[in-house]
C-alpha cells in the first residue's frame, strides 16, 4: 500500500503549488497532477490518502474523473474544488458518494481539516479491509467439516450435541474443533463470534 497523501488533481498550476504548500505547512504530504488523464493514468487500487479534484479543467473534467475513480470500485475519498455555478452539480456528487465540497475561493484551514479527516477516514477503511481480508483467508483454509463444527460451534452447541448431530466421536470433534480454533488464530467460541460478526 502506498503513503497516504492528497493527490491534488487541478489544471491550474497556480492552484495545485498553493494546496501543496498548504497541506505540506499542515504536515500533510501531496502528490499533484495537472490533469484527471494523468491522475487515472497514475492511479492503482494500491493508492491511499484522498483526492482533492477541481470540478472543471480542460479535457476530462472532475465529474467524469469521479465517475471513472467509482467505475475502479476506488476506495480513495474524493474532495471537489468547485467554482459558485457548481454548487448543485456539487451538491449532487455528494449524493453519488464524494467526501465533499470547497467553493472558491477556499477556506484554508476548513480545507485542510477535511482532507487530514478524509485521509484518516481512508486509512481506517483500509485496515478494516485488510483484516477482513485475512479472516477470509483463514475461512478459505478450513476444511468441509471444519466449517460444519464451526456453524455449531457458532449455534453454541456442545461438543457431545456436535458429536450426535454429525455422527462422529466426541474425541474427532475435539480435534476438528482444536484444528478449526488453530486456523482461526483464537482460543474461545467467543473470539470465534466475535471474528466473524462483520462477515457473517
Amino acid at each position: 500500500m502506498s503513503q497516504p497523501q492528497a493527490h491534488i488533481v487541478d489544471d491550474d498550476e497556480a492552484i495545485r503549488d498553493a494546496l501543496a504548500w498548504l497541506l505540506n505547512s499542515r504536515g500533510i504530504t501531496s502528490a499533484t497532477y495537472d490533469s484527471a488523464e494523468n491522475f487515472l493514468a497514475m492511479w492503482t487500487p494500491a493508492l491511499s490518502g484522498c483526492v482533492v479534484l477541481d470540478m472543471r479543467m480542460t479535457g476530462m473534467s472532475g465529474l467524469d474523473c469521479f465517475d471513472r475513480l467509482c467505475s475502479l470500485d476506488s476506495t480513495l475519498p474524493v474532495i471537489f474544488l468547485t467554482g459558485h455555478g457548481d454548487v448543485p452539480l456539487a451538491v449532487a456528487t455528494l449524493k453519488k458518494g464524494a467526501f465533499d465540497f470547497f467553493e472558491k475561493p477556499l477556506n484554508d484551514n476548513a480545507l485542510a481539516t477535511r482532507v487530514t479527516e478524509a485521509i484518516a477516514l481512508n486509512t481506517l477503511q483500509r485496515a478494516n479491509s485488510a483484516t477482513q481480508d485475512s479472516v477470509n483467508r483463514r475461512l478459505e483454509s478450513l476444511t468441509n467439516r471444519e466449517r460444519q463444527i464451526m456453524d455449531l460451534v457458532l449455534a453454541g452447541k456442545l461438543n457431545k450435541i456436535i458429536a450426535d448431530e454429525l455422527n462422529i466421536s466426541m474425541r474427532t470433534v475435539e480435534v476438528h474443533r482444536a484444528n478449526l480454533f488453530d486456523k482461526m488464530q483464537i482460543k474461545t467460541a467467543v473470539e470465534l463470534a466475535n471474528l466473524l460478526k462483520p462477515s457473517r
